[in-house]
């Protein structure tokens, strides 16, 4: 709690964490603690993280699908242990779900199922930076933020989208089955590489770093990141494509 304090994440904020559980190196009471110290740092704020199902593979031929109920998620064993927790609400995306507990966890997650992308407008991603929301990395680098794919899209940037429509199966909390069509993201080349925006972050005020144990963490405001990141992509669209 120390550690997200001093980077100025404070009780009423809201945060979305990317993690690596192994960065911290040893903690007692390893992903639980970890959650405890976030929950209790933004006691009265919303805490979210990624739940991501998506694959290579995913497409017309093998729709995506996910259970928000029991679907496990792939990244790592903080959001894993995170999205089990009977109070989180987990958002209706068959392969960009996010989790979320605290004040405003029902406003963030509602409506991603009606996302024509998996991270445009209506998606928690795109909320946290209108709700002057925070970005925390732990122990990851820019390249974890999911939330850049919501500036890509926002930007329209042409590489990062499949050209047609993939309809996705997805369970709510009642069991109810819905279909999401989606242009979802595509993963064959050109990759961007997010960690060539941080300069242009680290210049406009947009990233605090830090130490808690073994682990280097960010905090980034998502509302400057999406203010620096959508102009610079609306300039240049292959910003982020590394050059040849």
């Amino acid at each position: 709690m120390e550690g997200f304090r001093s980077l100025g994440l404070g009780k009423t904020d809201t945060v979305l964490v990317h993690s690596a559980m192994s960065s911290f190196g040893y903690v007692e009471g390893g992903a639980e603690t970890v959650i405890g110290a976030l929950l209790d740092t933004a006691c009265e704020g919303t805490v979210l993280v990624p739940t991501l199902t998506g694959s290579p593979e995913d497409g017309p031929e093998k729709p995506p699908f996910c259970d928000v109920r029991s679907t496990p998620c792939w990244t790592g064993r903080i959001p894993e242990t995170f999205r089990k927790d009977p109070r989180a609400v987990r958002s209706l995306h068959p392969t960009h779900s996010v989790a979320a507990i605290g004040a405003n966890q029902n406003e963030l997650t509602a409506g991603h199922e009606k996302s024509l992308t998996p991270c445009d407008e209506h998606s928690p991603y795109y909320k946290l930076g209108q709700m002057g929301g925070y970005i925390l990395l732990i122990g990851v680098g820019q390249n974890n933020n999911t939330t850049i794919h919501s500036i890509e899209e926002i930007a329209k940037v042409p590489y990062h989208l499949h050209s047609y429509e993939t309809e996705g199966i997805v369970v709510d909390k009642d069991g109810n089955t819905l279909t999401v069509k989606n242009y979802l993201h595509s993963w064959d080349p050109p990759h961007a590489n997010f960690d060539l925006l941080e300069p242009l972050l680290m210049e406009g005020g947009a990233v605090r770093i830090g130490k808690i144990g073994a682990s280097t963490v960010r905090l980034v405001s998502a509302e400057k990141l999406f203010k620096i990141g959508v102009e610079t992509l609306r300039k240049d669209p292959y910003f982020m494509i590394p050059k040849v």
